[in-house]
């Protein structure tokens, strides 16, 4: 196939090899629109690998990505944590939403790395991508990664130790009909939530029921059906172990419609613990993520790559937090 070429994409935006130049450079004088006109022509046509590799070769931006779905709790809390890292480096740091436009997650760090790798940014750390980052010339770290710690440079927590502390938390409390809300079935991090949650059931000798898993998906809008859908059981579960905290919380609404209060009819623990997490009421029992530590440790990882080390996978423990929203079942 015949490499794409800034004529290609001059005549395919119906501009001036100038101006492309001067849009894929990153240098004033090109409006808005038609920047973006530019950008989407560039995405489209596959020209970023040329572009990239030219890029680099010229110079260096000093900048730092932080490719992000959307600017959401979990998110925001790592970008702290790499913001502090980056203090008296020579780096800044661009944090990037790269789903809003596109209206979904599937494909956003692909789009997101063909825009500004190479031209904006020295290297990306990407946060929960949807699939297993591309191949491009500068250097990723990717957190919560998701297919786990395989291919490039990772950041996560111990999943399944976490989801196993949750539980059996919960079984602790004397509760044996326990639910799942599950996060999204296609992230490394999910399934190992899951997993942990199922060898706590095994380990204290409960039958696992599927009847009791539902699909939350990581985001409030996404979790509302599942949580309806455990209430409305003809045995509904006593307690809910949630993927994160959103859903945690979401459960928490959903059964309030129910005419359940929390905990006293059920229990709900979370994983996470984003600040909503110990402003909610009641305050949410949950599974500690070191996110700010998280974002630093990718900075890390990052930074050694840039100079020419080589890429490490970091993980994490997570940590049960227990405050108000577990009680034992109703006698």
């Amino acid at each position: 196939m015949r490499r794409t070429t800034i004529h290609d994409v001059a005549r395919a935006a119906g501009v001036s090899v100038a101006t492309v130049s001067k849009a894929i450079n990153g240098r004033d004088g090109v409006a808005a629109a038609t920047l973006a006109h530019v950008l989407s022509v560039v995405d489209e046509l596959g020209y970023e690998s040329s572009l990239v590799a030219t890029s680099m070769r010229r110079h260096r931006t000093n900048v730092i990505g932080v490719l992000v779905a959307e600017f959401e709790p979990f998110a925001l809390q790592l970008l702290s944590g790499v913001s502090t890292a980056l203090q008296g480096t020579r780096y800044d740091v661009l944090a990037y939403a790269g789903s809003i436009s596109a209206g979904e997650h599937r494909g956003w760090e692909r789009r997101s790395l063909s825009r500004l790798g190479g031209t904006l940014i020295d290297g990306a750390i990407i946060v929960t991508p949807t699939s297993t980052p591309p191949e491009t010339s500068v250097p990723i770290v990717a957190i919560d990664p998701h297919a786990g710690p395989d291919g490039p440079a990772t950041v996560s927590v111990i999943n399944l130790d976490g989801a196993r502390a949750a539980t059996e938390h919960l079984v602790s409390l004397g509760h044996r009909r326990i639910a799942h809300l599950r996060g999204r079935t296609d992230l490394e991090s999910a399934q190992q939530r899951e997993k942990g949650y199922r060898s706590a059931l095994e380990d204290a000798g409960i039958r696992f029921d599927p009847t009791l898993v539902a699909d939350g998906g990581y985001r409030t809008a996404d979790s509302t059906a599942g949580a309806h859908a455990l209430l409305e059981l003809p045995e509904p579960p006593t307690a809910v172990f949630a993927a994160n905290d959103l859903s945690a919380i979401e459960m928490i609404r959903v059964a309030a419609e129910h005419g359940l209060r929390v905990p006293d009819d059920l229990s709900v623990i979370g994983f996470d613990d984003i600040p909503n997490a110990a402003a909610h009421t009641p305050q949410l029992t949950t599974v500690r993520q070191p996110l700010p530590e998280m974002g630093a440790a990718a900075v890390r990882v990052l930074l050694t790559m840039l100079d020419g080390g080589e890429y490490e996978h970091v993980r994490m423990p997570a940590e049960l937090v227990v405050r108000e929203s577990t009680a034992p079942p109703r006698a």
